[in-house]
């Protein structure tokens, strides 16, 4: 059997030629992947292109995995993964939950002595006049109200540069769960 390269195409010459069905080749080139005209040769070539790429992982399908992409995105979590794991190991880097629990063990354990100074105050000077306890109690508030709200402005803040650099697509760590 003789085969003509250079005659003109029909979608079951090459349905046949390369061992598919017609309606494979009409999709094929209804959806822009070989042309839907010239000869067999020219369309043989196409076909033969189209399967090299799909087979080297270059064609993305829909709904299908694109290998070279999946393979970058494989590539930036390992080395994600390893950057968290080398923090880890350089004592840089804890779960944010972990500094949240000794942050506020931390702030309790300060709201505590400053609620006892008051008694402490008037045990170690009983002579003290009530103005100055007043004034050194108003002071000690006015800075523990000040750490709580700085603290929190500082988490919120924190948390809202985290979300705005995730959502520009930069790659920061602390994202995957631990500050540095």
């Amino acid at each position: 059997m003789v085969i003509d390269l250079s005659g003109t195409a029909t979608q079951t010459a090459l349905a046949d030629l390369v061992g598919v069905t017609q309606p494979t080749i009409s999709n094929l080139m209804a959806d822009g992947k070989i042309p839907s005209a010239g000869t067999l040769g020219d369309l043989l070539h196409a076909y033969c292109q189209r399967l090299r790429a799909q087979a080297a992982g270059r064609l993305g399908e829909a709904g299908g995995l694109d290998l070279v992409q999946e393979r970058a995105a494989l590539a930036r979590e390992q080395r994600e993964g390893q950057a968290i794991k080398n923090a880890v190991a350089r004592r840089e880097y804890a779960p944010i939950g972990l500094l949240a629990d000794v942050l506020g063990m931390a702030s309790s354990a300060v709201v505590d002595r400053f609620d006892q100074l008051e008694n402490m105050l008037s045990k170690a000077c009983p002579d003290l006049p009530d103005e100055a306890k007043t004034a050194v109690l108003q002071v000690i508030a006015s800075a523990r109200n000040e750490w709580i709200r700085s603290t929190g402005r500082l988490v919120a803040d924190s948390i809202d540069a985290m979300v705005d650099s995730q959502d520009d697509g930069d790659e920061v760590a602390e994202l995957e769960g631990g500050a540095r």
